[in-house]
């Protein structure tokens, strides 16, 4: 373990209405969110010698501090994943709207009267809350519409970075010439986030995988982040481009990125453009066809993104980007909310990442819509930890119930026992194939406070050898490009750009998928039944 974890207990009151320092929202959102407490409890590490405080059961520690990086036009996107943290995460934490530490995971209390960069206000009313994030496109248009946008005010335009020419769907413009040329501005909004953060644990990068930004940019944001803040953890969201996508160098602009996040990210939940389509696609079916019910309208769903899911034919990408968010909102709901069994961030690649390059976890979130209509009833409880465990539930292309896990993970949010969660590992374990080595290779959260509009949801984060076929069709799709050298001289052309960095990266994701295909062949090996250490009276 890179870094000791103390803990934290912190008392929670009912969410009062939001005060008039978040300028342009009312009570809620369209969707039906409305914003809630953050907070922390968890047991305390073994080993780890903690103060104790008098007030509580459990030693006293600062919360954690999430800072969020949003690199090209997929991480700056308004309406999309980091717009969509903020619909969940701030609140209020007394009827008076005060500012403690356990709605400062996320977010600054800023004096605006305060000239320059606005003074912070570690306790007291709140005045003005500013997201801890940082923006980034080298074209103004995304972010242009965040600045024009109902949530315009909780980011901080002076954590923004933007260009005019864009990087032209290359990975080498984004990575050489961008990442050279904004290396020290980048770093200076960074170091001045992280100056805010008194207890700084993770750094979440959002990118897309196919653009030249998103993947350039955002893989060269991930060495800066390792060398200026090496014991801080990297996850990465990445969004991976479909067959069908409509940039031509897509494949060239993934494969030059997979190395990097191979050799740079702690942990990487890689996410499909064609599997939010698929699953939006159905949500929509089952709502016009009232198959969710009567009372069930499209503008209920927090994918439906305040109208986008009417024009879903037209532009579904507001829609997917929220199912993005939602994973996000539940993987860093322990960090946000009290329970009885939170997990630390930290916990996340401590336990599912036995080895360094075998970083990948393939995500599942069921249920896949939030409704804000309370007449509807809930999933069954069972059928929720069935769901996680669909192919349908994916949000890449897979079916980890055929494939091999490495360890599992199931973080539960809502009114769910501890006695609910191993009723149903054991009712699943039957039907999943875990490694020889690791049968128990199982890593379980509950947060108390369930999603928006649902007594209970699930996220399920394995590191299974489904991944695999994913990075296999990349590979596939890059060699068909690369054997005719075509468009490599838009690539070549850039300054510190050689031929070599194809083949490097080529073969870095070779002997990725070699990885899962030796742990794939160990599928068929009985599993010994090692006796369980017994002691002589």
């Amino acid at each position: 373990m890179r870094r000791k974890c103390a803990c934290a207990v912190f008392r929670r009151t009912a969410p009062p209405p939001l005060p008039p320092a978040f300028p342009g929202l009312k009570e809620g959102f369209s969707d039906g969110s409305d914003l809630r407490q953050q907070c922390d409890l968890r047991p305390p590490p073994c080993g780890v010698p903690l103060r104790a405080n008098e007030n509580a059961g459990w030693p006293v520690r600062k919360p954690d501090r999430l800072l969020f990086l949003g690199p090209g036009a997929e991480g700056a996107r308004g309406g999309q994943p980091g717009t969509g943290i903020c619909r969940e995460s701030p609140s209020p934490v007394t009827e008076k709207g005060i500012y403690d530490e356990a709605i400062s995971s996320f977010f600054r209390n800023v004096d605006t009267r305060v000239i320059g960069d606005g003074g912070s206000i570690s306790k007291g009313k709140i005045r003005s809350l500013k997201a801890r994030a940082v923006l980034i496109d080298m074209e103004e248009g995304v972010v242009n519409e965040i600045l024009q946008g109902p949530l315009r005010d909780v980011f901080d335009s002076k954590q923004l970075i933007t260009d005019i020419s864009g990087s032209g769907n290359n990975w080498a413009v984004g990575h050489k010439v961008f990442g050279s040329l904004y290396q020290e501005k980048i770093l200076e909004k960074l170091r001045k986030s992280a100056e805010h953060c008194d207890c700084l644990q993770c750094f979440f990068i959002i990118h897309s995988m196919g653009g030249g930004t998103g993947s350039g940019l955002g893989t060269f944001l991930l060495k800066v982040l390792e060398d200026e803040f090496p014991e801080v953890y990297r996850f990465v969201t990445s969004v991976y481009p479909s067959g069908e996508d409509d940039v031509i160098t897509s494949p060239y602009n993934s494969i030059l990125a997979m190395k990097e996040l191979n050799e740079h990210a702690d942990c990487v939940l890689p996410i499909d453009n064609q599997s939010l389509f698929d699953i939006i696609s159905k949500i929509d079916l089952m709502v016009n066809s009232g198959k969710l019910g009567k009372t069930v309208k499209p503008k209920s769903l927090i994918t439906s993104s305040a109208g986008a899911f009417k024009k879903q034919q037209k532009r579904p990408f507001d829609a997917m980007n929220n199912i993005v968010a939602n994973l996000l909102l539940n993987l860093t709901s322990s960090a946000r909310f009290e329970g009885s069994l939170n997990m630390d961030l930290n916990e996340i690649s401590m336990n599912l990442v036995p080895f360094p390059q075998l970083h990948y976890l393939v995500s599942s979130l069921t249920p896949l819509y939030t409704l804000a209509d309370i007449n509807v009833p809930p999933r069954r409880l069972d059928q929720m930890f069935s769901d996680a465990f669909s192919k349908d539930h994916q949000l890449i292309q897979a079916d980890p119930k055929h494939s091999l896990y490495l360890a599992c993970a199931l973080m539960v949010r809502g009114n769910v026992q501890v006695s609910d969660l191993r009723r149903n590992i054991e009712r699943l374990k039957p039907s999943l194939q875990f490694v020889s080595w690791n049968q128990e290779g199982w890593k379980t959260s509950l947060c108390s406070v369930p999603p928006v509009g649902h007594s209970h949801s699930l996220l399920a984060l394995a590191n299974n050898t489904c991944v695999k076929p994913t990075f296999v069709e990349l590979r596939e799709r890059f060699m068909r490009l690369y054997k005719k050298k075509a468009h490599l001289h838009h690539y070549l052309q850039v300054e510190g750009m050689e031929e070599s960095c194809f083949t490097e990266a080529v073969s870095s994701l070779s002997a990725l998928i070699q990885e899962y295909s030796q742990l794939d062949a160990t599928k068929s090996m009985p599993v010994e039944d090692i006796p369980r250490l017994s002691v002589a009276v």
